[in-house]
């Protein structure tokens, strides 16, 4: 993955450090035995994706059509049709 920059974006990261801060909330509480923190460090966590998301929309994320992976695989020939 690390040749085709996958999740090199502003918004992959947004997302995923928010996910990340969620995630320590919701762990916190859980050992903490207090179940309206966890449930609000998961919609932190939900957050996380729904940011991430818009960020994309946004044209902060990494563009489909120029992802270096789908261009190598597609001068490949598909399994088992050789001739």
């Amino acid at each position: 993955m690390a040749g085709s920059s996958h999740g090199h974006t502003p918004a992959a990261w947004t997302g995923v450090i928010i996910a990340f801060i969620g995630f320590c909330i919701a762990g916190m509480f859980m050992v903490a035995a207090q179940p309206v923190g966890f449930w609000a460090g998961m919609v932190v966590v939900l957050l996380g994706g729904v940011v991430g998301g818009i960020m994309r929309m946004m044209g902060l994320g990494q563009p489909k059509t120029d992802h270096p992976v789908h261009k190598v695989a597609g001068d490949r020939e598909p399994a088992g049709a050789k001739g």
